[in-house]
């Protein structure tokens, strides 16, 4: 694990290109949109919050939250990926705890959801690792959990 390497920067003019440049593993595609989505839609609805994830002064990843609530009365976390080559390093999870610690800086924050294909089992190991809870909310073909954050 390289995990003292890992931090997480807002997106800006340095890093945004090199986001949309990412990819997940072939088998992983059919569950999340490409980075380039994420990122306009972070342009129209101004309280998704968008940031690049580097290892090693390199951007190695992408990961968007909302900064209000919404459904389930929880803060959502709209996606969070890491590039095929940098997959397996324990970067996602390092990148998963400092989203939540910038996270808990939101008003009134109790909730932080996250939806994933329920065939996605690198999702669900990371979710439940960090203490997710599958309440059983589905949305679609996504599953919600939820990190119940302590007041």
């Amino acid at each position: 694990m390289y995990t003292e390497n890992v931090k997480i920067v807002e997106l800006n003019a340095e890093n945004w290109y090199d986001c949309c440049e990412l990819e997940v593993s072939t088998e992983q595609k059919e569950y999340i949109e490409p980075n380039a989505i994420s990122i306009a839609q972070s342009k129209f609805e101004h309280t998704l919050k968008p940031y690049a994830i580097y290892f090693e002064e390199k951007v190695a990843g992408f990961l968007m939250y909302n900064s209000i609530p919404e459904e389930l009365d929880g803060y959502w976390v709209y996606r969070i990926m890491v590039d095929k080559e940098f997959q397996c390093k324990g970067i996602g999870k390092e990148a998963t705890k400092l989203m939540i610690t910038e996270m808990a800086k939101l008003p009134n924050l109790k909730k932080i959801v996250v939806g994933y294909h329920p065939e996605n089992l690198r999702a669900h190991n990371l979710y439940s690792s960090l203490g997710f809870i599958d309440n059983g909310d589905r949305f679609g073909k996504e599953m919600a959990v939820i990190k119940y954050i302590n007041e």
